[in-house]
């Protein structure tokens, strides 16, 4: 199995071959072809690298499948004494995109 742990916009994403994730809004065209190059920890062959911070020579490839939506968060505010009641909303924009592979700049890992 193999695997690696990305970093993008602040946050860790799991990835594996075939998989896909939802990041943040990324402005690019449904169907390019994406790399990360942040990757924290790759597994292969039962070999674990770690990064100290990034493990260079390392890129995860990813195709931009779908831009969309995500869930409403609601905001609630309201003071009890004065009779004020607040309500918003916010969906942030995602981008969902699926990892086709994890490259080496010697070999491609898969």
């Amino acid at each position: 199995m193999t695997y690696a742990i990305i970093e993008n916009s602040g946050r860790q994403f799991f990835t594996e071959p075939g998989k896909f994730i939802d990041i943040n809004h990324i402005k690019a065209e449904v169907g390019d072809i994406i790399y990360f190059n942040r990757v924290l920890l790759l597994k292969s062959n039962n070999i674990i690298e770690i990064g100290y911070p990034f493990i260079n020579n390392i890129k995860v490839k990813a195709k931009i499948l779908k831009h969309f939506k995500d869930k409403k968060i609601r905001v609630y505010k309201m003071n009890p004494k004065k009779g004020t009641r607040k309500t918003k909303g916010y969906r942030s924009l995602c981008t969902r995109v699926l990892i086709e592979s994890i490259e080496n700049t010697e070999n491609i890992i898969n």
